[in-house]
């Protein structure tokens, strides 16, 4: 789904595919009947966007293969599919009954992490419209916090290094450009804004860049604003942008019953009391605590459905990112992805049932960020 900054800026929505299991060929190809075209049928599109996740194994067999990325590109535009942005983010193994740390693992500290990633670069390039002026790839903030020692951060900077040196020579080789984005959160090297600017101060920018995801962000505490123009001071570009709410407990105290429905054993839901304050790597730890409130949680939530209340979700933050980072005379960000990814672990009261209530609810997601960027001046427009 493509808008239209008044600046004549092109920003592409998508949604993230990274909320369906599917880690081979057959099957993504499998979902993007499922769900992506009744998705674009439901909203009433010509061509739909999809940041699409590919795990580590199908990445190295696409990327080996120019036959099977042709494939993949015609399989998408005869759905009427376009992809201009990857989630670098999960590595493998992102629906499996446990997921939390490990899906820091591989980090930027290990070398499988940095041939991942040139694979999706790779891979992109032959995926991207004509028309895209670039690609891009989200990926993890370096690593979890601990351990992170000293030779961790000299192999990080090497690879970051080779990682801009890759994405340059794949320009001369196709023409096509590709950017990575470090996507800051909570527990991991790069927790928020500012501690981007100091673990990426000497990337390349022309190649490496954050991406901003707007829960992680109100999870962080972090005024949208002033995280906005810390980026700018600092020269490091949005590349990309997650457009995503966390939960948010008013009154822990008042709602326990309520959040602890949350808690649950696949992914890994960090949480912070009011200014960082308070700190837990899960959410079953703040309970144990029971700090006061308020709380946010790293729970993406659906961006059009209430939580359940007394809980809320932070869509303030959200508008508030998304009209600083594309709201302004000029557009700073171009790819926006939708991605909640906790669908099928959200409290069986609001979990959808079957694949046609997923399709209709990452549909409404959609709707609801089309109808905010309409809300700061953009434009729908024909995808091609």
């Amino acid at each position: 789904m493509r808008l239209r900054h008044p600046d004549g800026q092109v920003v592409h929505l998508a949604y993230g595919t990274n909320v369906h299991p599917a880690e081979d060929l057959p099957g993504i190809l499998a979902q993007l009947a499922t769900y992506a075209t009744p998705m674009r049928e439901r909203l009433g599109t010509d061509v739909l966007g999809l940041g699409l996740w590919l795990g580590a194994g199908v990445a190295a067999e696409l990327a080996a293969d120019a036959a099977l990325r042709r494939r993949l590109r015609r399989e998408l535009d005869a759905r009427g599919l376009e992809v201009v942005t990857l989630n670098g983010f999960p590595y493998r193994e992102f629906h499996a009954p446990v997921v939390k740390r490990a899906v820091y693992h591989p980090d930027w500290a290990d070398p499988a992490r940095l041939r991942y990633t040139l694979d999706l670069a790779r891979i992109l390039v032959d995926l991207l419209p004509d028309d895209a002026a670039r690609g891009s790839i989200s990926t993890l903030p370096l690593g979890w916090r601990d351990p992170w020692n000293g030779p961790q951060v000299a192999r990080v900077w090497r690879a970051l290094d080779a990682l801009a040196e890759g994405l340059a020579a794949l320009e001369v080789l196709t023409g096509r450009t590709v950017r990575v984005a470090f996507e800051p959160e909570p527990g991991c090297v790069i927790e928020n804004t500012l501690q981007a600017t100091v673990h990426l101060a000497r990337v390349d920018r022309k190649w490496v860049g954050v991406c901003v995801d707007l829960a992680h962000l109100a999870c962080a505490w972090e005024d949208p604003v002033t995280a906005v123009h810390r980026l700018a001071r600092a020269g490091l570009p949005v590349v990309k942008i997650q457009v995503s709410a966390a939960l948010e407990v008013p009154d822990p105290g008042g709602s326990r019953d309520v959040v602890a429905r949350y808690a649950e054993p696949r992914f890994l839901h960090q949480t912070r009391t009011a200014g960082c304050r308070h700190a837990f790597d899960d959410l079953d730890e703040a309970l144990d605590a029971g700090p006061d409130g308020p709380w946010r949680v790293h729970y993406h939530v659906p961006l059009h459905a209430a939580p359940e209340p007394p809980l809320q979700a932070t869509t303030g933050v959200l508008r508030a990112g998304l009209g600083a980072l594309v709201g302004g005379p000029i557009a700073a960000c171009d790819h926006l992805e939708v991605e909640t990814y906790t669908w099928n672990v959200l409290p069986p009261a609001q979990r959808p049932e079957g694949p046609q209530a997923l399709a209709y609810g990452m549909a409404a997601e959609l709707a609801y960020a089309r109808d905010t960027l309409q809300d700061l001046g953009l434009k729908t427009m024909e995808a091609r």
